[in-house]
């Protein structure tokens, strides 16, 4: 990639997280969901879209790639990563997450480490009642096949029972190129379950509360191929946001299509406001609500 280096910071445990970085302008972090990491092509093909206009930081979660990871694990400690990385950038930055990944985003931009905005794509919460997945013993579960270090299990365990994926499929997927990338990182599988948290998985509405400090332009995107409960969870979650906007993606799914969305980033991003006419192939929803209220 023109430009890019793989750096490292340490983060307030000793962890070191390794990064790209690319590009020229406001600096956005790029924050993987379950199973994703760096070199996985779809976060290297989004940080290159981009870098035109802005300066990319594509980093490895800890436990991830060629990220460390001192033990034990919380979830405080993926939001330090990230404040490291801000601080390595000049104290702010912008964030952008996909799925897990972006609860993670959303719980660091309201953590005071100098966010200035922040995008999600179909962030998981299943706001739906009824919902079948994920299943009940779904963590208890994956916390077993991880301390087993069951690696394929837990990948399997996380296809079927948490995304759904039909049994014959994920049968298969071991044969698949991508296998050896997302078996490597199946023993952080419990992290994005802690950046979702359990109690935002099994139907109830989300707390605004929970969300009030996440104050600073948000974008909430998901897309018009995508299954009904990330479509609600998108919406739900543009309303609890102090100052969202929402949008739809036409065309597309949970497995997005970065050209797609890349130039709906950079609008947002790289623009003074999260005004503006919307990117052909959107639809926008400003949802800005007063903190306040």
């Amino acid at each position: 990639m023109k430009g890019s280096s793989v750096e490292t910071v340490t983060s307030n445990d000793g962890s070191r997280i390794a990064y790209d970085r690319s590009g020229e302008g406001p600096t956005v972090i790029l924050v993987a969901g379950a199973l994703g990491y760096r070199k996985f092509n779809k976060m290297e093909e989004l940080a290159r879209l981009l870098s035109g206009r802005c300066t990319v930081i594509n980093y490895d979660r800890r436990g991830r790639g060629d990220s460390t990871e001192v033990k034990p694990f919380a979830l405080e400690r993926e939001i330090e990563d990230i404040a490291a990385l801000v601080d390595a950038e000049g104290g702010s930055a912008s964030l952008w997450g996909w799925s897990s990944g972006g609860a993670l985003a959303l719980r660091a931009a309201g953590a005071g480490i100098g966010v200035e905005k922040v995008s999600v794509y179909e962030v998981p919460f299943m706001v739906t009642p009824g919902a079948k997945r994920p299943t009940r013993d779904y963590a208890e579960r994956l916390d077993e096949l991880v301390a087993a270090d069951d690696r394929s299990g837990a990948v399997k365990h996380f296809m079927r029972n948490a995304i759904g994926i039909p049994a014959p499929f994920v049968a298969v997927m071991p044969l698949m190129p991508m296998w050896k990338g997302v078996k490597a990182t199946a023993p952080t599988l419990p992290y994005d379950w802690a950046a979702l948290g359990e109690h935002t998985m099994y139907g109830a509405p989300l707390d605004p509360a929970e969300w009030a400090t996440v104050t600073m332009p948000a974008q909430v995107v998901y897309g018009s191929k995508t299954m009904d409960v990330l479509e609600q969870g998108s919406r739900a979650l543009a309303e609890v946001l102090p100052n969202a906007e929402l949008r739809e993606l036409e065309g597309v799914s949970h497995n997005i299509k970065m050209p797609v969305l890349a130039p709906v980033l950079t609008e947002f991003f790289a623009a003074g406001t999260t005004g503006g006419y919307p990117h052909p192939g959107t639809r926008a929803s400003h949802l800005s609500k007063d903190p306040a209220r």
